[in-house]
């Protein structure tokens, strides 16, 4: 079959998820034959993502949060405003989207989490299968963790699960956690996180530093405060370092990274603990390798929120509101590594659930093909018969 990629250009997560994805079905002999990533004048996509895709890759210009003077909180009211004001911009980005759809002629298109591809499925209806993957969807099971907060933020976010799937044949949420199948609706998959190669050949060790991933660059200032505070402690920082603004010289403790695929799972693997903001993808590799967590949801992102409750409900660490650094320091001190048993027995059943989604979706494309693929087996079972 032949995939084509829209995905979430906005951190990390989504593009790691699509990374992993990309593995997985070129291992299992079928083709991404393009893939295109949403960007923004705010954040650049890393260079390992775009080498990444043997295939053709495509930016095109998106929906993006819009940050505080400080770079640091989501503004909803001015995201609102800002990609308002963007709109033509954004009918240009989906004729485009159009052209490159109709030029690759793709059996299933699979949508991580962009909201370019959800308007375009919404209304240019392709005649091709459209999967949603996100963690995001979990918000249709009834076991998924909601944060406080307002009204509007909560409805803001479904309106976003519900923008970026519209129309979906498929929505797969992706769980830190098994949740119980019987409580799951029918039009919802649940899978573990999809993790890349890098993560699951890594051999995690004991360190003595924390590792730090930060989305917004304004945290920066932050993560400077911390090591001032706690100049025994060894902190190594992975962010765009061409955004990132550092208050005057560098504690000596603190050390700044570029962000590196390889580089930034080496040193998960080494570390103590990990502090981060609360993206998905950051929690799930730390839980893989056994170390515990400490996130921090971005201010006015009510999915980080969330996911923030899930880190503890979960088992992987704990959650605050700053990046005050004691009550992790007081975590490690009685629990020196995540027991990696109960998610890794979850990760376990992927290959499971990936090999039986792809059985079913390539017998819904293409049905001949799947019942002749099902007759040679069949043959093949009378004959050593």
């Amino acid at each position: 079959m032949r995939f084509l990629f829209i995905i979430q250009g906005e951190g990390r997560g989504h593009m790691t998820q699509a990374m992993a994805l990309y593995d997985m079905l070129h291992d299992a002999g079928h083709e991404v034959c393009q893939a295109i990533i949403g960007s923004s004048s705010r954040r650049s996509v890393p260079s390992y993502v775009l080498k990444k895709f043997t295939c053709p890759v495509h930016l095109l210009e998106s929906p993006n949060f819009v940050t505080d003077k400080d770079h640091k909180s989501i503004r909803l009211g001015q995201t609102i405003w800002q990609n308002t004001k963007k709109l033509p911009t954004f009918l240009h980005s989906l004729k485009a989207l159009d052209s490159l759809i109709i030029q690759s002629q793709p059996d299933v298109i699979i949508n991580f989490y962009e909201f370019l591809a959800g308007i375009y499925h919404g209304l240019y209806r392709p005649k091709v299968k459209f999967i949603s993957i996100g963690h995001q969807y979990l918000a249709a099971h009834p076991s998924f963790p909601w944060a406080k907060g307002g009204r509007l933020q909560k409805q803001l976010f479904l309106l976003a699960n519900s923008i970026t799937s519209w129309g979906a044949n498929q929505r797969i949420a992706l769980s830190l956690r098994k949740l119980p199948a019987n409580q799951q609706p029918k039009t919802l998959t649940v899978w573990p996180p999809l993790l890349r190669e890098q993560v699951l050949r890594s051999q995690p060790k004991s360190g003595e530093y924390l590792l730090t991933y930060i989305v917004n660059p304004g945290y920066m200032t932050d993560i400077c405060q911390m090591a001032t505070e706690y100049p025994d402690t060894r902190i190594e920082v992975f962010s765009d370092r061409s955004r990132v603004a550092t208050p005057g010289s560098l504690p000596s403790n603190l050390h700044v990274h570029a962000l590196d695929d390889q580089k930034f799972i080496t040193y998960m693997a080494g570390c103590r603990g990990v502090v981060c903001t609360a993206g998905f993808e950051s929690i799930s590799e730390a839980m893989f390798l056994g170390k515990p967590v400490m996130v921090v949801p971005v201010a006015g992102q009510y999915e980080q929120a969330c996911n923030a409750l899930d880190t503890e409900l979960s088992g992987a660490g704990i959650y605050a509101s700053t990046f005050a650094l004691q009550p992790f320091i007081d975590y490690l001190a009685s629990r020196e590594q995540v027991s990696t048993e109960v998610f890794r027995e979850w990760y376990a059943k992927q290959p499971i659930l990936f090999h039986q989604w792809l059985s079913e979706l390539q017998a819904a494309t293409n049905p001949v093909t799947a019942q002749t693929a099902l007759t040679s087996i069949a043959t093949q079972h009378t004959t050593q018969v």
